[in-house]
């Protein structure tokens, strides 16, 4: 091919007009893409996180949805002073501002205490190793009920005036009473001795053995008393 006729091709409309189209799309492409990515990042667009800390969870859920913010409860609480579904905790802190379609999590107030399993610890530790225990999981522990037995040995705990046994479920609004060992005996359990009453050959009632003044008085000289 000649050189003259490379240089009439540059010359042709047509030429021009493909790389002019490509170029225009090249830019549009350029363009939407740029557009397109700030536009699904919600580019610049900060919303403010409101305060929904204890609004009912039907309130709370209308003003996120309102702006625009995901929501997800992830977790339960109790508060008894305040009524159940309300929010207790929100994540991020009221004030965040974050983009739209950002979630937010919550943390609602349960209408029911949580329970907790009471752990093994009848006839099975001491006083204070078992008051030490419940208090750190979070039970109420009340002063402790001393019976007879070995002293602040754990030989029960009552709940209500009900006996309880380790793995049962109690209320942390419960408050346990732990019976402990006093360190006596039960009176069933003691003893009682009674000096043996005696007569002597007079009749007269004695709780020994006395002399007669005779060298050969002996224990054959004494009756008992029935």
């Amino acid at each position: 091919m000649k050189a003259s006729n490379i240089f009439s091709k540059f010359k042709s409309w047509y030429l021009w007009g493909n790389l002019i189209a490509m170029g225009v799309v090249i830019v549009l492409l350029c363009v939407g893409v740029k557009y397109g990515l700030d536009l699904y990042t919600h580019h610049g667009e900060l919303i403010e996180i409101p305060n929904i800390k204890n609004k009912s969870f039907t309130e709370a859920a209308r003003m996120l949805n309102e702006l625009g913010i995901v929501y997800e409860v992830t977790d339960t609480g109790y508060v008894k002073t305040l009524p159940a579904d309300c929010i207790l905790e929100q994540s991020p802190a009221a004030g965040t501002k974050v983009k739209s379609g950002h979630i937010v999590y919550l943390t609602i107030n349960t209408s029911k205490s949580p329970a907790i399993t009471l752990p093994d610890i009848i006839d099975n530790s001491s006083l204070r190793e078992a008051m030490a225990k419940l208090t750190a999981m979070g039970f109420k522990v009340g002063l402790p009920q001393y019976i007879p037995g070995e002293k602040d040995w754990v030989y029960g705990v009552l709940v209500s005036g009900r006996h309880v046994t380790a793995g049962e479920r109690i209320s942390i609004e419960e408050t346990l009473i732990i019976q402990a060992g006093s360190g006596m005996r039960d009176e069933n359990d003691s003893i009682n001795f009674v000096d043996p009453v005696y007569t002597n050959e007079y009749g007269d009632e004695t709780d020994g053995f006395e002399s007669t003044g005779s060298s050969e008085s002996s224990v054959d000289d004494f009756t008992p008393v029935e």
